[in-house]
Formats: C-alpha cells, sequence, structure tokens
C-alpha cells in the first residue's frame, strides 16, 4: 500500500517514518535503500523542526523583553542638545 504523504499541509517526521511503498516483482526501487533514506529525511525533518521551535520560543522572549523595556521607558524624554544630530 502507498501512503500519500505528500498531501498533508505539513510534512511531519512522523509521516516520513510511516510510509509505505509498493514493492515490485521486476522493477523497482530497493525498499531497503528507500526506507534508510526516508529515515534520514526524517531525523533531518526532526531536527529543523525542533531549530524552528527553539527560534519561534527565542523570539518570543525578546518580543517580550522588547515590550517590557518600551513599556519602562515610555515616558522618557530625551534630552537634546543644540548640535545633537539624533533629534526627535
Amino acid at each position: 500500500m502507498t501512503t500519500m504523504i505528500h498531501r498533508a499541509r505539513r510534512l511531519f517526521s512522523s509521516q516520513v517514518r510511516a510510509a509505505t511503498f509498493a514493492r515490485r516483482r521486476w522493477r523497482g526501487l530497493d525498499p531497503e535503500q528507500v526506507y534508510a533514506y526516508l529515515d534520514r529525511v526524517a531525523d533531518e525533518l526532526e531536527l529543523l523542526t525542533r531549530e524552528a521551535t527553539t527560534a519561534r520560543a527565542e523570539g518570543e522572549l525578546i518580543r517580550q523583553a522588547l515590550r517590557q523595556w518600551q513599556s519602562r521607558h515610555a515616558g522618557c524624554q530625551h534630552a537634546t542638545t543644540p548640535n545633537s544630530r539624533w533629534h526627535r
């Protein structure tokens, strides 16, 4: 039986590992090589998924820290000097 993994919105490593392929008698790909390759793809997909999750979490922490900084400094008035090139 062939599993249609390409129809899913997102591809997960579990889908790659669960993929099956029809066996052909006289032609076709070596099933051992196909499944070994799918294992490598699934491992890479797991790694990329973990990295993306970590990046999203770090991004959220940065956004929260920025919001806190902005709210602490919302009422601050910056002193300007006559020759300052940093005008507000």
